[in-house]
């Protein structure tokens, strides 16, 4: 597995600041978060990313993840093609995350959406096709159209796995998933990236809250072992969302949960 920081909360940064936090971290590369108010942003991306990529490379760290806007879920916008464009070639950037449809009660149902939305992979797994990075959805809670292993899987199940994946997500899995081994087992033929988080619901509060790795509903051992049984070796994509936290205190956690995975990985 490779170890990588997403870069959401550490906005302020530059390019050369994001790295020396990365270092510090002991991760590998980054899930570079490649949105507005970003080093790198969808109107930037066809000159930046590039750059950005060779920048991490002379450091000895990588990019294999870009995460785009919430509302990035047109594959047919020139923007849309100009950051697959950007992150083919040179870049070598791997996987896309896009943002997120929702569920909507008054839009004709669920299978319906379900239709909409496979209509729509099926533009972005000709844009994975024709440039190379794999398009991946990303579990997420709420009304999220891929909420869980079962939900994502009614959207990208039939699509080539090289071109459309799965981004598991620790966190919202443990709130609104499977048991992880069993979720994981559901999406093994398009797992392409995992994200490490750990949530615990909060009374009063929809979906949940991040929390530190070990204090929340996430089952890490029987996680790793999964993983492991799985012979899974993409990307671990650390979340670190510690909302509110000055950007040095979410290095510092980051580096934590960093440790604390590992140490568990030495059992």
């Amino acid at each position: 597995m490779k170890f990588i920081m997403f870069t959401k909360h550490l906005q302020g940064l530059a390019l050369p600041e994001i790295i020396t936090a990365l270092q510090a971290v002991e991760v590998e590369g980054a899930d570079l978060c490649v949105r507005p108010g970003y080093p790198v942003n969808p109107e930037n991306a066809e000159k930046e990313l590039p750059a950005a990529s060779k920048m991490f490379a002379e450091s000895g760290l990588s990019i294999p993840l870009v995460t785009t806007p919430g509302d990035f879920l047109d594959p047919s916008k020139d923007e849309t093609e100009r950051v697959y464009a950007a992150a083919a070639g040179e870049a070598g950037i791997e996987n896309i995350k896009l943002g997120y449809w929702h569920w909507h009660a008054d839009n004709g149902g669920y299978w319906s959406q379900v239709d909409a939305i496979r209509s729509q992979l099926d533009g972005f797994s000709k844009l994975s096709e024709k440039y190379g990075p794999r398009t991946c959805i990303h579990n997420h809670s709420g009304t999220s159209m891929g909420l869980n292993s079962c939900a994502v899987m009614n959207l990208v199940k039939g699509f080539d796995p090289q071109h459309v994946g799965v981004f598991a997500d620790t966190g919202h899995l443990s709130i609104v998933g499977e048991p992880i081994n069993m979720a994981l087992d559901i999406v093994r033929s398009h797992l392409a990236v995992i994200a490490f988080k750990d949530l615990a619901r909060t009374p009063g509060m929809r979906g949940g809250k991040v929390v530190r790795m070990g204090k929340g509903f996430v089952d890490w051992e029987t996680t790793l072992n999964t993983l492991k049984s799985m012979d899974f070796s993409g990307p671990v994509s650390f979340h670190s969302e510690y909302s509110g936290e000055p950007v040095d205190s979410v290095i510092d956690l980051a580096r934590v949960d960093v440790r604390f995975i590992r140490s568990l990985m030495k059992k």
